[in-house]
C-alpha cells in the first residue's frame, strides 16, 4: 500500500512581480535532514484528480507523479519518502536526506549544518525537486500529447522539521488534507465562511 498524503500551511500562491527567495539562507540542502515540500500545477489547474467524499482520487496524470515520486527514492540511495498526498493541483510530501545513503535517520532529526554557497547542490533538496518535476512533466505532457506545456509552477515550497513534534504534525496534516479541500486555499472553489 503506498502512502499518499499533504503539507503545513504551505500555499502555491506567489507573487508575479518581486520575487524573493524563499528558502533559508545560509542553509544547506543537501544535508542529511527531513523536509516537507509543496509543489503546484500551473495555473492551479486541477489536473491530477478530484476528492470525492474527502477521499483523494488520483488520475492517470497523478499516478504519473506518484510513479515518478517513488522513482526519486529509487534512484537515489540518500532519499527516504515519507508521508505524501497527491491532491487535485497541488502535492505534498516529507522527505529525509540521509547522511550515508541508508538506514533510518528519522528519530534523529537534526538541523543542517549552514553553507555560504549558491544555488542548489547536487543530492540537493533543489536538485532533487528539479529531477522529480522534469521527469512527471515529461511523462504527463507526452501522455496528453502538449510536449513543452508547463505543468508545474516555476517554484516549490519546502519547510526543514527541525523535530519529531513537527513531523507528526506534518504527517497529521497530510493524512487530512483531502476531507479539508472544501476550505483549501488552492481549491479554486473554497467554501468560505466570510460571506
Amino acid at each position: 500500500m503506498e502512502r499518499c498524503h499533504v503539507s503545513v500551511g504551505a500555499t502555491c500562491r506567489s507573487p508575479l512581480h518581486h520575487r524573493q527567495s524563499l528558502r533559508l539562507k545560509g542553509y544547506d540542502y543537501s544535508q542529511a535532514g527531513a523536509y516537507f515540500v509543496t509543489l503546484c500545477i500551473h495555473d492551479r489547474a486541477c489536473l491530477l484528480g478530484e476528492i470525492k467524499d474527502e477521499k483523494m482520487q488520483i488520475n492517470d496524470i497523478g499516478r504519473i507523479v506518484a510513479e515518478e515520486w517513488i522513482k526519486t527514492a529509487e534512484m537515489r540511495k540518500a532519499i527516504e519518502l515519507d508521508e505524501y498526498i497527491i491532491m487535485p493541483n497541488h502535492f505534498h510530501a516529507i522527505l529525509f536526506i540521509t547522511d550515508d545513503g541508508g538506514g533510518d535517520r528519522r528519530g534523529d532529526l537534526q538541523v543542517a549544518p549552514t553553507t555560504s554557497g549558491n544555488g542548489p547542490k547536487p543530492k540537493s533538496i533543489g536538485a532533487i525537486m528539479a529531477g522529480f518535476k522534469s521527469a512527471a512533466a515529461k511523462r504527463i505532457n507526452t501522455l496528453r500529447g502538449t510536449a513543452g506545456v508547463p505543468v508545474w509552477q516555476r517554484n516549490y515550497y519546502e519547510h526543514i522539521i527541525r523535530n519529531d513534534e513537527s513531523l507528526n504534525r506534518i504527517r497529521q496534516y497530510i493524512i487530512n488534507n483531502p476531507a479539508q479541500w472544501a476550505m483549501d486555499r488552492e481549491n479554486p472553489n473554497r467554501v468560505s465562511y466570510d460571506d
